[in-house]
């Protein structure tokens, strides 16, 4: 019984459970109370206001209490809450298990039978891999789309899908962005919370509206097929009527919340997610500002000197520049509350919170530290940004880049010893789950 509620471990425990391949079920400790409508994101982008004037500390410290009520998950759709909704659509955990408040009875009876649900699965000898199918993966995918899940997803799900045998890239996530509407927002990118999301029905009801595009036959630990499930919880018109959930007819855009970019700044992938960002910036060209590092934004934050128009360059924060892909949640926050989400653009090789909104592309590969096109940047190059397109470029000429390449110095030195040294030297790229698949042939 894997108990898990949080960013990382959530996918750290249906990595171990996929590769043990014993028996599993999960249960998550579910979502925070909201109160006042403030989920914990609404803190990251007061700060913003907080710096820009427009609230005075008083303020700031009545949404940082509010925010947080207590025990559960982030109450947004932060990657805690996206990859605990995907382990319930992978039939690995029981229904609504994805969405019930922390503090609910019913999230202790679903703990309570998931100790029945495990000694059952072991009866059948039904092991974790009999879940994790290529099938139920795609029915992952789709419904990450379909509810503006976090770009985080793009790692996780890849890195649980190699130890299940199973190969998930990012174009599988395109590709099914491409035929996934997306059909429901919630905060920081609309006015609905995850709370809102379980009193429609939750994962369940979502799947009910996607049904016609899934994998029916994907068991579930209940021991039925999803199939057999949704037809059980057939009658999902509560979910219509508060406008939590939209229908296949009417979605809220006919394509899915996550995007897979590729250019000439980007040669082999990067993210963002579209269901965030307002329809003005889905096209942005702009002048280059780079940063060798999230402090040297912040630095350039703190002072205002960020500009409308400005597209921010945060490079050397990968999975080995970082090391470790670090999330620039709290600079792509500031950038919303200063007002500037609407005109400033953000591209890195690290990452985001899944809760970001705005225009902020990362994931790029190669990265910077490899020596990718990112590391070649400077202040002032033309960068185009074309959602609608798939496309990120830099509007600089071959000769120009050829010339940047010799003179490039590699990535700035940072002192890292011990574990991070090893992970550094072995980690794969953000397109392969960030994994360290070659210590076991390195360590021999």
């Amino acid at each position: 019984v894997c108990l898990c509620s949080c960013d990382k471990i959530v996918p750290a425990m249906l990595m171990a459970a996929a590769r043990l391949d014993l028996p599993a079920v999960f249960v998550t400790g579910g979502v925070m109370e909201v109160s006042d409508g403030l989920v914990t994101c609404d803190i990251k982008e007061a700060m913003g206001r907080l710096h820009q004037g427009d609230i005075d500390a008083e303020e700031f410290a009545r949404i940082e209490t509010t925010a947080c009520t207590g025990p559960g998950i982030c109450n947004m759709m932060g990657t805690a809450n996206t990859m605990c909704c995907l382990v319930e659509v992978l039939g690995l955990t029981l229904p609504r298990g994805g969405t019930l408040p922390a503090k609910s009875a019913e999230r202790l009876r679903l703990a309570y039978q998931a100790g029945k649900t495990i000694v059952d699965l072991l009866r059948r000898g039904m092991s974790c891999r009999r879940f994790l199918t290529r099938q139920a993966f795609e029915n992952a995918i789709r419904a990450c789309l379909a509810f503006g899940g976090s770009t985080n997803v793009l790692l996780h799900l890849p890195a649980v899908a190699a130890d299940a045998g199973v190969t998930v890239t990012p174009g599988d996530f395109d590709r099914l962005s491409r035929v996934t509407p997306l059909l429901a927002r919630f905060k920081p990118a609309s006015r609905f919370t995850i709370s809102d999301f379980d009193r429609a029905g939750g994962v369940p009801a979502l799947l009910g509206r996607l049904r016609p595009l899934l994998h029916l036959d994907c068991p579930t630990v209940t021991g039925e097929t999803l199939g057999d499930f949704l037809d059980r919880c057939r009658d999902d018109s509560h979910a219509e009527a508060n406008g939590v959930i939209a229908s296949l007819e009417s979605p809220l855009a006919d394509e899915g919340g996550l995007a897979v970019l590729h250019g000439s700044l980007a040669p082999e992938g990067a993210v963002v997610k579209t269901s965030g960002i307002v329809a003005e910036m889905l096209r942005h060209a702009g002048p280059a500002r780079v940063f060798d590092s999230e402090e040297q934004l912040h630095d350039a934050l703190r002072q205002k000197a960020v500009r409308p128009g400005d597209v921010l360059v945060i490079r050397y924060e990968g999975p080995r520049g970082g090391p470790g892909m670090r999330e620039l949640s709290i600079p792509a926050a500031l950038l919303i509350g200063m007002g500037l989400g609407s005109s400033v653009a953000m591209i890195t090789d690290g990452r985001y919170s899944g809760a970001t909104r705005g225009p902020c592309v990362g994931h790029v590969c190669p990265e910077a530290a490899d020596g990718g096109p990112l590391a070649l940047v400077r202040d002032g190059d033309r960068i185009e940004i074309d959602i609608p397109r798939r496309r990120l470029d830099l509007v600089v000429s071959e000769n120009e880049l050829v010339q940047r390449r010799r003179d490039w110095p590699g990535p700035p030195p940072r002192t890292v010893r011990g574990y991070l040294d090893t992970y550094r030297r072995l980690v794969q790229d953000a397109n392969h789950g960030v994994r360290t698949d070659s210590f076991k042939e390195s360590a021999r």
